[in-house]
């Protein structure tokens, strides 16, 4: 079982940052694939970044490339998402997700994870 809570989330101006963090409970973070999703009103859960149990390996949507990184801290069960010049597209409830997977091959799926936190609202004003 993973426990997952999100913090961090806020108002911000366009090409402003914020960084998300992801505390996890259980003792499966560390061996968990992670994935940062995000979502607005009438419209799908979004893919954003996901990085591997290792960290060695990290994956992110087009639309946030050299803008948001996704980073993890195993000895503290942390995940973070660190989010730069931000646009008002991004703005979005952002969900963390744990996967206890060993496959890696569908990590921008929203089926691909098992656990979920509550979210944390991003709002980015023009």
């Amino acid at each position: 079982q993973v426990q997952l809570v999100e913090s961090g989330g806020g108002l911000v101006e366009a090409g402003g940052s914020l960084r998300l963090s992801c505390a996890a409970s259980g003792r499966t973070f560390s061996n968990a694939n992670m994935g940062w999703f995000r979502q607005v009103p009438g419209k799908e859960r979004e893919f954003v970044a996901a990085i591997m149990w290792l960290g060695d390996s990290t994956y992110y949507v087009d639309s946030v490339k050299g803008r948001f990184t996704i980073s993890r801290d195993n000895a503290k069960g942390t995940l973070y998402l660190q989010m730069n010049s931000l646009k008002p597209e991004d703005t979005a409830v952002y969900y963390c997700a744990a996967s206890v997977r060993r496959t890696t091959s569908t990590y921008y799926s929203a089926n691909y994870y098992d656990y979920w936190g509550q979210g944390t609202q991003v709002t980015v004003s023009s």
